[in-house]
């Protein structure tokens, strides 16, 4: 049977492996989002984001039989080898990257109906976003990771600590701790501009 978009994950793979590419890019567009924006926000730049999915995918196409759907989601099977494909680059080339004032287009802003929002609203808006991905990026590793996976992406810390290669505690104490930094980071540009930063506010930089 012919795999649709209401197909499991797991019904792609097995398609994909056989040799279906209406599978493949399926199963592309469903995760190639997680994959860049966590690539992205890990290490600022979108050249090395794009680069890294594009590996990550070709793993899949090498290696998508050592996919075990009783240990987690395919999503969170690819963030792990994009996090290994990362590091090891980052490591060879140290690739951190400051994050230009245009992002990656998540920034950009959504309208709905006819009327154009106010611009400067729009300007604070996307001025908040930039400084708190500004704050995300520099974290350090280990709690950027927890920070990405478990409020960007909203992984479950058992997720979260599958990719990581951690225990679910790790996680957890590492997640506190990142937000409390990221607070930290935000609070005196927030001030300044007499806003409130609290911790729903920080992660909220989707």
């Amino acid at each position: 049977m012919a795999p649709t978009t209401d197909s499991s994950d797991s019904e792609l793979l097995q398609a994909m492996l056989a040799g279906d590419e209406a599978a493949l890019a399926e199963l592309y567009g469903r995760s190639q989002p997680s994959v860049y924006r966590f690539v992205f926000q890990m290490c600022g730049s979108g050249a090395v984001a794009e680069d890294v999915t594009q590996e990550v995918f070709m793993v899949l196409l090498r290696e998508g039989h050592r996919f075990d759907a009783a240990r987690g989601s395919l999503t969170s099977f690819l963030l792990g080898v994009a996090r290994n494909h990362m590091l090891r680059r980052q490591r060879r080339e140290r690739i951190y990257v400051a994050l230009p004032d245009s992002s990656d287009g998540d920034a950009n802003h959504q309208q709905t109906g006819d009327t154009p929002a106010d611009p400067l609203d729009e300007l604070s808006r996307t001025e908040r976003i930039e400084a708190v991905r500004r704050a995300v990026l520099a974290l350090p590793e280990k709690y950027r990771e927890v920070v990405v996976l478990c409020d960007r992406e909203e992984m479950t810390y058992q997720e979260a600590a599958e990719i990581l290669q951690c225990a679910v505690g790790t996680v957890r104490s590492r997640l506190h701790r990142g937000r409390a930094l990221l607070l930290e980071k935000l609070r005196p540009a927030s001030e300044e501009a007499g806003e409130t930063v609290t911790p729903r506010s920080a992660r909220c930089f989707a």
